[in-house]
């Protein structure tokens, strides 16, 4: 170890003295559903978070540049094709894409990781525009979040 790197080290954060911050919005027949996320831990190697989608709220099919693992821990979405359930745990390497979301008619909960650079990037943008459309719903400015000084928002 140098003499600049810090050593290992153990944290603990408790879900309930963290703050939920709006990651995402959509509007869909005219209500507001957001996703929002409690960060439990976030370094430049990695990210921990609980994540609350309002019912019917939607994310594009997206990727990330690091490997992502989401499990369900309460409600359903739908992962493209795929009906996610309480339980269900999500692999996603880096590299692959996944989505669209939709969350169910309750919502859902979610714990995800991301090992590395949680950034994503967008995958088959013409795709979402037409589910939105079939929807009736409509993209809303993404919220202001409180990012780490070290990490630049690239999710415009």
């Amino acid at each position: 170890m140098s003499e600049d790197s810090k050593p290992p080290e153990v944290r603990f954060r408790h879900a309930d003295e963290e703050k939920w911050q709006e990651v995402r919005a959509v509007e869909i027949d005219g209500r507001r559903a957001v996703v929002r996320e409690k960060w439990l831990d976030f370094t430049p190697g990695f990210l921990s978070l609980v994540a609350e989608w309002d019912p019917g709220m939607m994310i594009h099919k997206h990727g990330h540049n690091s490997d992502h693992v989401v499990y369900v821990m309460k409600g359903e979405m739908m992962c493209g094709e795929v009906r996610c359930t309480t339980g269900m745990h999500i692999t996603l390497e880096q590299g692959e894409s996944f989505g669209p979301f939709i969350a169910g008619p309750e919502g859902v909960t979610l714990f995800e990781v991301m090992m590395g650079d949680p950034r994503s990037w967008a995958a088959d943008t013409d795709g979402f525009d037409r589910l939105l459309e079939d929807k009736k719903a409509k993209r809303l400015p993404n919220p202001p979040i409180d990012l780490p000084d070290w990490i630049e928002d690239t999710r415009n």
